[in-house]
């Protein structure tokens, strides 16, 4: 019996899966995020993250690291050679063997496409948009934060949902939902105690408070709120420009190009305005048919799939 792990490595946790050579889990575990981003020891306390999620995935099934044949990890952070040459050099050094390493927005095409070949949308703590094409070309956009002007992860629209607070106790600009749920969830009742929430995105509990900001804004959009609309129509643009910009530039066989959609703002949220709106843009723009596909399997499954296509011939 082979052994192989997968590693789904994101900004607020990591998954970790050991599978066997039928793609059966034989054990899970879970681990702080591994992004080296978000880190303050970056690329050495990433890298000690893995090695310990793995570790410990091995401990819980009672095997040995050297009982594995072959790892595949796909970790937000991981955009270009730089940082997987450093990554990979780290994680040598530690010990791991027979390993490679993607960018996590890979294996979500690998996770969530029948073909093998399609652009990948994901969008959870961050934004990225990948595909792999029927040549087995390989192109990520977005990641970059403002850089490259992602705004459709949880922090961005969190913040965005603050903002239009803000514009309208402070400024007397447009009167929005989204104060009235904050208001209510908070038990707010002067504008005042309104700005002492800046300390909470701050603290030990700010995902907490990032994914109430994002309730609250999607469920303003759901009953017609025109601010929350509004902004999602510029995420949905510009998801959609990223999107069809692979499906335009790779090379995908047949006429139709699977579109797989994950990560928590784009399957896991009450938000059907903005999919909706995403979907439209990105087929307007779009020189073939797509079609969408919501990501139901842990993004994980991707990599013993991937695995399996491509790394056990020497394994």
């Amino acid at each position: 019996m082979k052994y192989y792990i997968g590693v789904d490595g994101g900004g607020t946790k990591t998954a970790y899966a050991l599978f066997d050579e039928n793609k059966n889990i034989i054990e899970t575990a879970e681990g702080p995020g591994s992004n080296h981003e978000n880190l303050d020891g970056a690329f050495d306390e990433a890298s000690d993250y893995v090695i310990e999620g793995i570790n410990s995935l091995c401990g819980k099934a009672g095997i040995a690291l050297s009982d594995i044949s072959f790892t595949l990890m796909g970790l937000a952070g991981i955009d270009h050679p730089y940082q997987h040459d450093k990554m990979c050099s780290l994680l040598e050094s530690k010990g791991l063997k027979n390993f490679e390493i993607y960018n996590d927005g890979f294996i979500v095409v690998k996770a969530g496409s029948v073909s093998g070949a399609a652009v990948g949308y994901n969008c959870g703590t961050g934004v990225c948009c990948n595909a792999i094409d029927s040549t087995g070309r390989m192109l990520q956009l977005m990641g970059l934060g403002e850089f490259t002007g992602d705004i459709s992860g949880g922090g961005n629209i969190a913040c965005k949902a603050f903002e239009l607070i803000y514009n309208e106790l402070y400024l007397g600009m447009e009167k929005t939902l989204i104060t009235e749920y904050a208001k209510n969830h908070y038990g707010l009742e002067k504008r005042e105690e309104f700005l002492s929430l800046v300390e909470e995105f701050e603290g030990e509990n700010a995902k907490e408070h990032i994914r109430n900001f994002v309730g609250f804004f999607f469920d303003a959009a759901e009953n017609g709120d025109k601010p929350a609309l509004d902004y999602c129509e510029a995420m949905a643009e510009r998801g959609a420009r990223s999107i069809s910009a692979l499906a335009n530039q790779l090379q995908f066989d047949g006429d139709e190009i699977e579109i797989v959609l994950s990560g928590s703002i784009n399957v896991k949220l009450n938000n059907k305005a903005y999919i909706d709106m995403l979907m439209q843009k990105a087929q307007a723009y779009s020189k073939k048919r797509l079609k969408f596909i919501k990501l139901s399997a842990m993004p994980v499954t991707g990599c013993i799939n991937w695995i399996l296509q491509e790394y056990t011939n020497n394994n």
